[in-house]
């Protein structure tokens, strides 16, 4: 009986361990090849939507705009900060952003030994829907909103898809353009089956609260610079005031004001930054009527007065501009 147990325990153990040990092997030939591709420091966008990053220390908060996309860590961490919520991601969990919302992220492990390496795969709603349709998938009972974002385990068969996509940057091209669409089909399969399929199909299918929020998101961005109505952009959505805002903050983690406020800020940094305009000018371009609540909201997101953060910015441009004109 003590020996069964024994036996038991033994194979238990193995069982754990291996599905352990393919996943770590699976993770160790992403980052190989991921490294492979991207010897430089920096973000490389490859054909069908594929884009992989390379850092070799952490770095500071990154205000942009997130794509929908579908995002694995070959090695190191990362953390993408929506409205109050935090969404961290290394190796071991994938990350699914299914909106465009202005969002700050940072590279939080990396170093010159082993650098950061990223994968980010462009999700095509309309790749989504007929990947849907083609297993059958129904359509989502639940006509609730849901999180734009949300991270997730990354589990065996998934890592082994990205793992062939990347792998065929190395291929010859006419066997990467056939191969290359199925890879990416069967990826948006598993993330169908998993835990964010319905995150996915919710974006996907028409109608429902997820897509009225996400046209009432496409109008902010269109129009982020001039007077917000709620009560006009919720009869729009055919949604009251009240079911508006509730299921605007389950998408987005922001209110509809705070929403914009990041979207005017983020414009007017790219003001200061590419036309050279002033606080004042950039806050009245982007629909600011106060210089000085201009300069408080601005201080609030990016940690600095306008000036100050811009001639920061400006100074590390010209840093890396002298770093690239230096190297051989």
């Amino acid at each position: 009986m003590v020996a069964e147990k024994i036996g038991e325990d033994v194979m238990d153990s193995i069982d754990r361990s291996a599905p352990e040990s393919g996943a770590r092997a699976g993770r160790e030939e992403l980052a190989e090849r991921v490294g492979r591709v991207v010897r430089g420091e920096g973000t490389f966008d490859l054909p069908e939507g594929l884009r992989l990053l390379r850092a070799c220390s952490p770095t500071e908060l990154e205000h942009g705009v997130s794509f929908p996309a579908f995002c694995v860590v070959a090695q190191g961490e990362k953390e993408v900060l929506l409205g109050d919520d935090c969404y961290r991601y290394d190796a071991n969990r994938y990350l699914i952003t299914a909106a465009a919302l202005p969002i700050a992220s940072r590279i939080t492990e990396a170093s010159e030994e082993r650098p950061y390496l990223g994968v980010v795969l462009g999700l095509d709603p309309a790749l989504v829907g007929s990947v849907m349709v083609e297993a059958g998938h129904p359509a989502p009972g639940d006509r609730a909103a849901v999180r734009a974002f949300d991270v997730s385990p990354l589990e065996a068969g998934l890592l082994d898809a990205v793992v062939r996509l990347v792998g065929l940057l190395d291929s010859p091209a006419e066997e990467a353009r056939f191969l290359r669409p199925l890879i990416t089909r069967e990826i948006v399969f598993r993330l169908l089956k998993g835990e964010q399929g319905v995150r996915l199909r919710q974006i996907a299918v028409l109608g429902g609260h997820s897509h009225r929020i996400a046209k009432a998101l496409e109008r902010l961005r269109e129009d982020f610079d001039q007077p917000l109505r709620i009560e006009d952009v919720a009869r729009e959505s055919g949604m009251s005031v009240s079911g508006f805002h509730h299921h605007f903050k389950a998408v987005t983690a922001m209110s509809p004001l705070q929403f914009q406020k990041r979207v005017r800020l983020q414009a007017a940094r790219r003001l200061m930054l590419g036309e050279h305009l002033d606080a004042a000018g950039a806050g009245f371009r982007v629909g600011y009527g106060d210089a000085s609540q201009f300069s408080r909201d601005y201080k609030r997101l990016f940690g600095a007065p306008p000036a100050r953060d811009v001639g920061r910015l400006r100074e590390a441009e010209l840093r890396e501009s002298v770093a690239e004109s230096a190297s051989p």
